[in-house]
């Protein structure tokens, strides 16, 4: 494609056409090139995603560069996204290096905040070309430094996501239908009644927040309701960890990165495969 695009007219041909793009959450350059690698082999459009706690870890420039390469060398549409970020400042700064999407995560405040916090942010990135993400309820589970215990975990109100949708002209929203970041202790408890109407209600493509081991029949009824894109982000981790772990086991000796770093590369685009997949944008990269 040459560059890296923003993910809105991406989601938004998603959602038209029933199909989600992953965002896959990466931390190192070698699981930027394995989720890229999945992608391209797949014919997927693809968003990279990054916490704020790997934008302070590696630096927005360093990101947004490796980003810009692979988008380059890659015939599919590449975006680049930060993840829940609470911080104006640093939020401005990923859209100066090049990001191309943001999501603005003002959910921890009262409604009126929250809009006032994304119509601030909206205005910002709209006029850089770059796509918002905001959400609305809370997302349980932990999200590098925000944690949300269970019980706090607060669904969407359908008619509240319409009314903040019209208020900040957001053109992608994460509504929490009972997802939760990290993996699930038992089988996730989505309300998928909720999610329909919600989608019903409003147009702009929906986000699926906490996609790691949700099973594979249920993230295709979210899809198929509305969800236009799904984050992935604790099970690349674990995929990858794992696969150093097997080569440190067999040989403790070990001191050559390429290595472990071959055979993590290798376990984390297998899984990237299985969720393009899932997601059901394999072969779709021509669309958006």
């Amino acid at each position: 494609m040459g560059h890296l695009i923003s993910s809105t007219s991406m989601l938004q041909a998603a959602r038209e056409q029933g199909f989600a793009v992953t965002a896959f959450n990466v931390h190192t350059l070698e699981m930027l090139q394995a989720v890229v690698d999945a992608a391209q082999e797949l014919q997927a459009p693809l968003i990279l995603q990054t916490t704020v706690g790997t934008v302070k870890h590696l630096g927005p420039e360093y990101i947004v560069a490796a980003a810009q390469v692979a988008a380059k060398q890659a015939s599919i549409p590449i975006a680049l996204h930060l993840d829940h970020c609470t911080d104006y400042d640093l939020l401005v700064a990923c859209i100066r290096a090049g990001y191309t999407s943001v999501m603005i995560d003002a959910s921890m405040h009262p409604y009126d905040e929250n809009v006032a916090r994304t119509k601030e942010v909206v205005k910002v990135a709209k006029a850089a070309g770059v796509n918002i993400e905001a959400e609305l309820g809370k997302v349980g589970g932990v999200e590098d430094d925000i944690v949300v215990e269970d019980e706090d975990a607060k669904l969407a109100v359908p008619q509240e996501c319409v009314s903040f949708v019209e208020a900040t002209g957001v053109p992608t929203l994460a509504p929490a239908i009972g997802t939760a970041h990290g993996i699930y202790k038992g089988e996730p408890n989505i309300a998928f009644g909720r999610l329909e109407e919600i989608a019903c209600l409003v147009s702009v493509p929906l986000v699926l927040h906490g996609g790691s081991g949700i099973p594979e029949e249920q993230v295709k009824r979210c899809v198929k309701l509305g969800m236009a894109k799904m984050n992935v982000a604790t099970e690349l981790r674990i995929a990858f960890s794992n696969a150093i772990k097997a080569v440190f086991d067999a040989n403790p000796e070990e001191n050559d990165p390429r290595k472990y770093m071959i055979p993590a590369k290798q376990a984390v685009k297998a899984l990237a495969m299985d969720k393009i997949r899932m997601a059901g944008c394999d072969g779709k990269a021509h669309l958006v």
